[in-house]
């Protein structure tokens, strides 16, 4: 998670200048309410249910009909969900209580609350190993935690402050390290970092995304280019210009691309075509939407987002939100 930089209108332009129109809009809102910040927020297409981070619980959401069916209470600080269909569970890192709370899927009750190293960010169930990996900002680790059990097997030092991660289906998991540019490899059946690269010219990567298929990951930068890897190779094949404040990107297998969602209020659109990845279009969005999920069945992004406060007479910037905006705005075609 970082926080949002703005950008002046000019700058804004600027970025629209070089895309062209795909007729990707905002299509929709849907409205959750309620104070306080959020974060991640991860789409079960097969289910039906998108999870929505939103400070100290988890909003459960109805994609189809746009109506909240369902929360989980004490997340305190809550960034990251991740889910195991399988088992039925679904895991909640909770940043400021330093745990991972696992939830029962059906009922949405919680099963356990499990510690883990100082504010679990990113989490990722891997289904090979059956383990929960989550990487946790302020002790630069990731806490293993066995999914059937909830017992922590495992602590894997990162070397570095970690973000968002991704599995592929190998039994690996990538994470981008924010603070040395890398990207680093897990083998998760051995609870350790088998490889790390740098991602250059990117800098401070937090969101990731993963072609699985073709074997590609995509890394948003703080100097608003998306970095876009081999992780087999550890070289950086691409790096296209994205808008700033990005601190999440989704990839859509059927249509082959990868969106970041940038705080400006843009979602940046980039796809390869010709062996170069290219930016098709920059999307108005919301400004502060600096974070998504993909829906594989409809193929439409979602980003949770909220209206900032206006800014105090005199000028400046207004601090907080505007009571009772949060929402998610759907973006597609």
């Amino acid at each position: 998670m970082r926080k949002v930089i703005t950008l002046t209108l000019s700058a804004l332009f600027a970025i629209a200048a070089f895309a062209a129109p795909t007729g990707w809009k905002v299509l929709r809102e849907i409205k959750i309410g309620g104070e306080g910040g959020w974060d991640y927020a991860t789409m079960d297409s097969a289910a039906r249910r998108l999870y929505v981070s939103h400070a100290t619980h988890v909003v459960v959401v109805d994609p189809d009909s746009g109506k909240v069916v369902g929360d989980i209470p004490d997340t305190p600080g809550v960034h990251g969900i991740d889910l195991a269909p399988g088992l039925n569970r679904g895991f909640v890192s909770n940043g400021r209580g330093n745990n991972v709370t696992i939830f029962d899927m059906k009922t949405l009750k919680m099963i356990s609350q499990v510690a883990t190293g100082m504010n679990p960010d990113g989490i990722r169930f891997e289904p090979k190993s059956g383990r929960v990996f989550t990487f946790n900002g302020n002790s630069k680790d990731s806490t293993v935690i066995d999914a059937k059990t909830g017992m922590v097997v495992a602590t894997i030092p990162l070397g570095g402050k970690p973000e968002f991660p991704v599995a592929d289906d190998r039994g690996h998991i990538y994470d981008n390290i924010e603070d040395t540019n890398e990207v680093v490899e897990i083998d998760t059946a051995k609870a350790m970092v088998t490889k790390r690269y740098s991602l250059k010219p990117c800098d401070g990567p937090s969101g990731l995304a993963i072609d699985v298929k073709k074997r590609r990951l995509f890394s948003v930068c703080s100097n608003r280019v998306m970095a876009i890897s081999d992780p087999d190779s550890g070289k950086v094949l691409a790096s296209p210009a994205i808008g700033t404040g990005a601190d999440g990107v989704a990839f859509d297998v059927s249509t082959g691309y990868a969106v970041s969602s940038n705080g400006d209020g843009t979602a940046t659109v980039v796809q390869e075509a010709g062996g170069k990845w290219e930016v098709v279009e920059n999307v108005a969005t919301q400004a502060g939407a600096r974070t998504i999920a993909v829906d594989d069945k409809t193929h439409q992004f979602y980003l949770p987002v909220a209206t900032p406060n206006p800014p105090p007479p005199g000028g400046g910037r207004g601090r907080g939100n505007v009571p009772d905006s949060f929402r998610v705005i759907v973006v597609g075609k």
